[in-house]
């Protein structure tokens, strides 16, 4: 495997095409992604309802999110939540510079415990 490094800031986008999602990395624990918005919110009347959590990270820019139930969060550059799986939620609206990190994993799913700092595993 080679080492490359990567910019999220850099970016391509042909800004007529909508909403682009890049997949970073993908494994069976979780799934990284890219997404750069060029001002693209939810399609009236559609809600995300996914089956995994996510936790995602406004990089640039400014969103809104609107959850089932009228909760409406209002985000900028740097503010970053948790959406547990299945809480319904769309983008109400989003600027023309809207850059997204986003990291979508089973949050049920038990995993191994994270040794404290400075202690040893045991075979």
């Amino acid at each position: 495997m080679h080492t490359q490094v990567t910019n999220m800031f850099q970016t391509e986008s042909d800004e007529t095409s909508g909403e682009q999602v890049i997949r970073l990395l993908n494994t069976p624990a979780f799934r990284l992604e890219q997404i750069i918005s060029n001002g693209e919110a939810s399609a009236k009347d559609f809600w995300y309802d996914q089956p995994e959590a996510e936790w995602v990270l406004l990089l640039r820019g400014r969103a809104t999110l609107r959850f089932d139930g009228e909760k409406v969060l209002k985000l900028g550059a740097g503010d970053s939540l948790l959406i547990p799986a299945r809480s319904k939620h769309r983008v109400d609206s989003c600027s023309q510079d809207s850059l997204w990190l986003a990291l979508h994993f089973e949050a049920d799913k038990p995993r191994r415990p994270v040794p404290e700092p400075g202690a040893t595993e045991s075979a």
